[in-house]
């Protein structure tokens, strides 16, 4: 099976370096070519496609005539790898945060959006920290020490969590609770001048884990969505800009998905399995790789991509360089999924087998976001 190439469509990874670039950090470069401007915010909406904002550009009206280009956001298409290409300005295999689950030597497969050990769920508060397992300067770190005022609009309940340390530290975090003070926190940070900001919003992908993507709830969160950036392009100052993007796009699972808790012949020769539903690591004992690898292709077959660790490298799935404290926490055989198809694991991981909506894997589906920009001169 050929296997997907990523391909050198820009990269969410360049969207915070190029707005920074414009605001004098110098440092970065504006490889997305922004216009000018003395302020700007960057908002992230969790879980939206290019492909599912083109297919209800009717329900998002603002999103769609904003709408510059599709980005590509490489693998794994998932949260805890988006915000820290946001965070990093990296790609995974710098900044190394793999997956949903990946492993960390030494500590063994980690839950890196709950920092828990995966999946006994055991708290790894106190003994893993965030700044081990992503030590790299933020873009945020960089953007105060060139005297620019950074801030992160997010959720309430992340202020103090392991994935903020990680990816977002340096910022000063404004915690919010909807969209109402969302919006005005935004306009808040973009009034002023020479300002760095960036939003997070994540309900949108919440509802498309529960009831599927292009669902009625997703559709009518959708059109919230278009109301928040309506708002704070109205508000936007002068000589501000607005940049939209996301993590992710999703699928909805279909009947071909398999549960890998009842399939133990998988399991022979492997010793931990991460990832998630669309996208598994799969790490195997001393000597077994090859023999992982072919059970595993044989049983799925053209359901999904599987691969080594380094013929997903050679393919540059995690960007051009991959470090030697990255590499480990990579599978030594990847499977990912295509079409609908998805490997749950309903006594390992319950909450996440029982979602409608997936991502994780290197579909178009998954991998494209939108860049929407607005400015207001």
């Amino acid at each position: 099976m050929e296997l997907p190439i990523v391909d050198d469509r820009p990269h969410l990874a360049e969207v915070v370096p190029s707005v920074l670039a414009v605001l004098g950090v110098g440092e970065f470069t504006n490889t997305l070519g922004l216009g000018e401007f003395s302020g700007a915010c960057v908002l992230l909406v969790d879980g939206l496609g290019w492909e599912l904002l083109d297919e209800h550009a009717a329900e998002a009206p603002v999103l769609a005539s904003l709408r510059r280009t599709p980005l590509q956001v490489g693998f794994p298409s998932t949260t805890v790898a988006g915000l820290s290409a946001i965070g990093t300005g990296l790609r995974s295999g710098e900044h190394g945060m793999v997956g949903y689950t990946f492993d960390v030597p030494g500590t063994g497969v980690i839950n890196a959006l709950r920092w828990r050990r995966h999946p006994d769920g055991s708290d790894l508060a106190g003994i893993l920290r965030p700044e081990d397992v992503q030590p790299l300067p933020t873009t945020f770190d960089r953007a105060v020490a060139a005297g620019v005022d950074a801030r992160v609009v997010s959720d309430a309940r992340f202020a103090r969590s392991a994935l903020t340390r990680a990816a977002q530290r340096g910022a000063r975090y404004v915690g919010v609770h909807a969209f109402g003070d969302l919006a005005a926190a935004t306009l808040e940070a973009l009034g002023r001048a020479g300002g760095f900001c960036f939003a997070y919003h994540g309900r949108l992908d919440l509802l498309g884990h529960l009831y599927g993507p292009s669902s009625t709830a997703w559709r009518m969160q959708l059109r919230q969505v278009d109301r928040l950036v309506e708002s704070v392009v109205d508000g936007l100052p002068p000589g501000r800009l607005l940049a939209v993007v996301a993590d992710h796009g999703m699928v909805r699972m279909d009947g071909t998905v398999v549960d890998l808790d009842r399939m133990p012949e998988l399991f022979d020769g492997v010793r931990d399995i991460g990832g998630e539903v669309r996208a598994r690591h799969v790490y195997s004992g001393q000597g077994a790789t090859a023999d992982v690898l072919a059970a595993w292709r044989e049983t799925f077959g053209d359901r999904a991509w599987v691969v080594t660790r380094e013929e997903a490298i050679a393919a540059g799935w995690f960007g051009p360089a991959v470090s030697e404290r990255v590499r480990p926490r990579i599978g030594d055989v990847l499977v990912l999924a295509r079409g609908g198809f998805g490997m749950l694991r309903r006594q390992a991981e319950p909450e996440e087998s029982a979602l409608v909506g997936q991502h994780g894997s290197i579909t178009d589906a998954e991998r494209l976001i939108p860049l929407a920009v607005a400015y207001r001169e």
